[in-house]
């Protein structure tokens, strides 16, 4: 085997090459910066950055907007997205869209249970999801193409024709205290800390409404109250059926036949109680104890920490100081202070250079941002010992005063390649396609392609790092160095907001 091996180089490359490049073992030993002898040269192709297919969005007779983007593949993503989630919650029970969230893809008028939604889709080699947020809720469905119809039809069941029996809601209600159970039990604080920030930012109104259902909450929501809320906010006008994969007449042509004219479980849709609530930002504190010591992945306990979130109120999606804010929150990055670095770790960001690096007892510094229709939260969250409360609520304050000075070039620059680079890569899955397409068409009724948003994120409207002040300036960029009092809102600390400039003043 080996003899005839070599042969077959000798004859390709000639006794010569083959002296020359062999080891003496039989295998070539070329060096990796000179090109393979005998190997033609290779011919790259040019990409330009662009959708090869554009986005189509049509709106039906009841109102209904369906929105395709064909994709190379024989298996395709589809869904309705509907404009409804937490925050609409103001006249209802809190935890309506937690429960609708369990109870998706149960039994419907045309499925006896959702054992049968399953083998309906393992038939196609599709899977089934829904999501709830605080301002969208979305039914997803993966599976091949040629199944479109049936999908299609399902979804239409899902969404208008679920039975929501007795025993549907009962499981639901326990998979909600198993839930809650596990959210005040999980050793990663970010989930609650989230709910935490957004309560405290926005007290008792629209975002600022818990995401999750609080428990007393649990008895009362019943068959009643859910049909309540869904006759608000399930109807055509507030929906979209998004498809990734897919030709877009054959879509509009299958929404027309399961979409258009089927009346809902619940009875005629009345959007006029829909709650148009804008967001009003109150800021202020929020602090939780919680005891740790009896809750273990292993041998080793976990360890004590503290665990803060400041936020400062930004703007939303809808506004040009949006992409600003996100190129500024890629450029204050952070992490885990283990985390193993490398390229795309964010190892060069603000948090990583001037905290983590500088202040080893730190565990957690990492940058968010939220934004929503109406409103935004750029946040910071940090964890330490809790005998370093005071100084670490400091850094990160300190961290928020500096952000509004002027970046270097090299940072800004590093800052928007990677945005660029994460939001490409992002879109290189179908799934995320989807929710990008759906969520977009149903905010604005249009979609910005990625190539768009890359030469926004190149030349954005404003410059993310300027110092600029809400009070005198047009830019809604947060300008903490010119406050009085702190407008953020800090999550899970031990002491109450302070003026930014005794942050910087105070002495330990």
């Amino acid at each position: 085997m080996s003899r005839c091996r070599t042969w077959s180089r000798v004859q390709r490359f000639g006794i010569a090459a083959y002296r020359r490049y062999s080891s003496g073992s039989g295998y070539p030993n070329i060096s990796l910066s000179s090109p393979l002898p005998g190997i033609p040269k290779p011919v790259f192709a040019s990409v330009d950055g662009q959708e090869k297919y554009e986005t189509k969005i049509t709106t039906l007779e009841n109102g209904l907007k369906v929105a395709s983007q064909n994709k190379f593949g024989q298996f395709c993503t589809v869904g309705v997205l509907v404009n409804s989630g937490s925050r609409h919650e103001t006249k209802y029970p809190s935890g309506i869209a937690h429960f609708l969230e369990k109870l998706a893809f149960s039994s419907t008028a045309q499925y006896g249970s959702k054992d049968e939604i399953l083998l309906t889709l393992e038939k196609h080699g599709g899977i089934c999801d829904c999501q709830t947020s605080r301002d969208t809720t979305m039914y997803a469905v993966s599976a091949e193409v040629k199944g479109l119809d049936t999908v299609v039809s399902l979804l239409s069941d899902a969404v208008l024709q679920p039975r929501l029996l007795d025993e549907e809601i009962e499981m639901t209600r326990m998979a909600v205290r198993f839930e809650l159970e596990d959210l005040n039990m999980r050793p990663d604080p970010e989930p609650l800390l989230t709910e935490m920030i957004h309560a405290a930012a926005y007290r008792g109104n629209t975002v600022g409404l818990p995401r999750f259902c609080p428990g007393d909450n649990v008895d009362k929501i019943d068959k009643k109250v859910l049909h309540n809320y869904l006759r608000s906010y399930y109807c055509p006008e507030r929906m979209v059926l998004a498809g990734v994969g897919i030709e877009h007449e054959q879509l509009v042509e299958c929404a027309r036949k399961h979409l258009l004219d089927v009346r809902p479980v619940w009875g005629e849709s009345t959007p006029t109680n829909v709650d148009l609530s804008v967001a009003q930002y109150t800021g202020g504190i929020i602090k939780m104890e919680k005891d740790m010591s009896d809750v273990s992945l292993g041998p080793t306990p976990i360890p004590e920490l503290t665990h803060i979130m400041i936020g400062l109120e930004s703007c939303s999606f809808l506004e040009d100081d949006f992409i600003p804010f996100a190129v500024l929150n890629m450029m204050m990055g952070g992490g885990g202070s283990f985390s193993a670095g490398g390229p795309g770790k964010g190892m060069f960001t603000r948090l990583y250079l001037n905290v983590l690096n500088r202040h080893h007892w730190m565990y957690n510094a990492t940058s968010y941002h939220h934004s929503y229709e109406d409103s935004g939260l750029l946040c910071i969250h940090a964890s330490a010992d809790p005998r370093q409360v005071r100084e670490m609520v400091e850094i990160i304050t300190r961290e928020f005063i500096q952000m509004a000075g002027t970046a270097g070039e090299m940072e800004l620059e590093r800052a928007k390649t990677q945005l660029k680079s994460m939001l490409m890569m992002n879109l290189e899955s179908r799934p995320v396609i989807f929710e990008d397409v759906g969520r977009q068409v149903l905010s604005t009724g249009k979609r910005k392609l990625p190539h768009e948003l890359c030469t926004l994120i190149r030349s954005p409207p404003r410059c993310c790092a300027a110092s600029l002040c809400p009070r005198t300036n047009t830019s809604r960029l947060p300008c903490p160095a010119r406050t009085d009092v702190c407008p953020a809102c800090i999550a899970c600390s031990d002491r109450p907001p302070r003026p930014f400039s005794s942050y910087l003043t105070s002495q330990h």
